[in-house]
């Protein structure tokens, strides 16, 4: 890329030798930094990034963008600093828009959706409507790039240069519509700061993340910070009022001159009024401002009413016909790892694979499942290790309350201890029985299944490995259910 000047990606240095550079990249690791680079050294949960200042200038780095802290530690380790460096209060929020200046492109129509639960879903179906509306479009984030483009991501919200670069190449590969999920890390860490956005959409606010924001408080106001701070004011928001955040996000949105689009269960904008459910899909019946329509979906679970029309109101927002964009509903199709159907037994019984990893989810998904099936609930479910404990007991409240067979097992334990992880979900669902492979697990939830029976495989959804320790295993619960049914089946032909 053409070199630019520090100036015009809004950078004003403070400290250094020089108070101007051309730069021709912009990198957050100061290992893959090159001659010209502005290096990002951002503060860090173990170090900050400050401490690699003195390897970032061997690399050739022609600016230095930090906080006071950043500085103080670059100045112990290397003395005077002869390049440029920019001080900043809040470095994450200048790095976010300094990207976004350096690469330039974006499509012309971005949508973000925050909330605990149905960020991929949401994302997913919007994008889904706009190409049955012709458009080039694409989603992404916890399941990579998916639609007109496909590439695989490393982070549901990437960090802003990775993110930015991704926008730009987009835009040259001629898509006009994306519709991203916006994670609490990345908005709490700034890194949609720099995205242009038509339209936000807030799902769910429940127990998720506490490892890392600690309180409820300051993970609600990382998601807020989409609407109080991304979302530019000529924007418009939808908001699902049926959550009890869901006022305080209208507050925000109102205040700052959205245009806000409230969703809720007999009450707002959209309303869900009724619905009606069988073995494949459900009748829903719904408003758009005070007009009344039908649709069907070929969709599992009836939270995912709420998902398909909260897509049509952002498909909406964006400019879409809404005669045209509830025309589409019957066509979605299920999302990867959401209410999958990931296989059928010789009886009729159904399995289904879901990434609910959260109390509220898992409840949601098994109180969603139950008016589609005739006979008896079986959930194989476990809880991931190195993340929020005082969410385990309580999965195992919900599964205990919810299905009526239940068998808890490892989800993704990473450095702990299995077993332990197990036993805490087990104090709240003692009745259940544990197998600890999962594999085992899964054939054995499969093997129960009698005629009109259904088993939801829940935490893991999309994901195709399984983390052990430092290991990645690989492993997909659709794969597996599908294996175990043809095992048990196969064995009875």
């Amino acid at each position: 890329m053409t070199a630019i000047p520090l100036q015009k990606l809004g950078l004003t240095a403070t400290h250094g030798t020089k108070t101007d550079a051309q730069i021709s990249g912009i990198c957050v690791d100061s290992r893959n930094c090159k001659p010209g680079d502005l290096f990002a050294a951002m503060p860090g949960s173990a170090v900050h990034g400050g401490a690699f200042v003195q390897y970032a200038l061997r690399m050739g780095a022609a600016a230095i963008l930090t906080d006071a802290e950043g500085y103080e530690i670059a100045l112990d380790d290397v003395g005077e600093i002869s390049i440029p460096v920019v001080v900043s209060d809040d470095p994450r929020r200048a790095l976010a828009l300094s990207a976004a200046r350096f690469y330039g492109a974006q499509p012309a129509t971005m949508v973000a959706v925050t909330g605990t639960n149905g960020k991929t879903s949401v994302a997913n179906f919007t994008r889904q409507i706009w190409e049955l509306l012709g458009l080039q479009g694409v989603n992404f984030g916890t399941t990579g790039v998916e639609g007109a483009y496909t590439a695989a991501m490393s982070h549901t919200t990437p960090e802003p240069v990775t993110l930015h670069k991704l926008l730009k190449t987009l835009e040259s590969e001629c898509i006009t519509h994306a519709a991203m999920e916006a994670s609490s890390h990345g908005l709490d860490q700034r890194r949609l700061d720099g995205v242009w956005l038509t339209a936000a959409a807030f799902t769910n606010f429940t127990q998720d993340h506490l490892d890392y924001h600690e309180t409820f408080e300051a993970y609600f106001n990382a998601k807020a910070g989409l609407f109080a701070r991304v979302l530019p004011p000529e924007g418009s928001a939808v908001i699902n009022i049926d959550d009890p955040k869901g006022a305080a996000l209208v507050d925000i949105a109102t205040a700052r001159g959205q245009d806000v689009v409230t969703l809720g269960t007999g009450q707002g904008d959209m309303q869900i009024l009724a619905g009606r459910f069988d073995a494949t899909g459900q009748e829903v019946r719904f408003s758009w401002n005070g007009e009344v329509h039908t649709a069907r979906l070929n969709l599992i679970g009836g939270f995912q009413a709420q998902n398909v029309l909260t897509a049509a109101a952002l498909a909406i927002a964006c400019g879409a016909q809404s005669a045209e964009v509830f025309r589409c509903l019957p066509e979605l199709q299920t999302v990867p790892g959401r209410m999958q159907l990931a296989a059928t037994r010789d009886n009729g019984a159904s399995v289904f694979v879901d990434y609910a990893h959260t109390p509220d989810a898992l409840k949601t998904a098994l109180k969603a499942l139950r008016p589609h099936v005739l006979g008896r609930l079986i959930v194989v479910f476990g809880a991931g290790g190195d993340r929020d404990t005082a969410k385990r007991p309580l999965m195992g409240a919900a599964a205990r309350d919810n299905a009526d067979v239940v068998f808890v097992t490892d989800d993704n334990p990473r450095s702990e201890d299995p077993a332990l992880i197990r036993r805490m979900v087990l104090a709240e669902c003692p009745e259940a029985t544990e197998i600890g492979d999962r594999a085992h697990a899964i054939l054995a939830g499969v093997d129960a299944l009698q005629p009109g029976d259904a088993l939801l495989i829940a935490g893991k959804g999309h994901e195709t490995g399984q983390t052990i320790g430092d290991d990645v295993l690989p492993f997909d619960d659709v794969e597996q259910a599908s294996v175990a049914v043809h095992a048990l089946d196969g064995l009875g032909a």
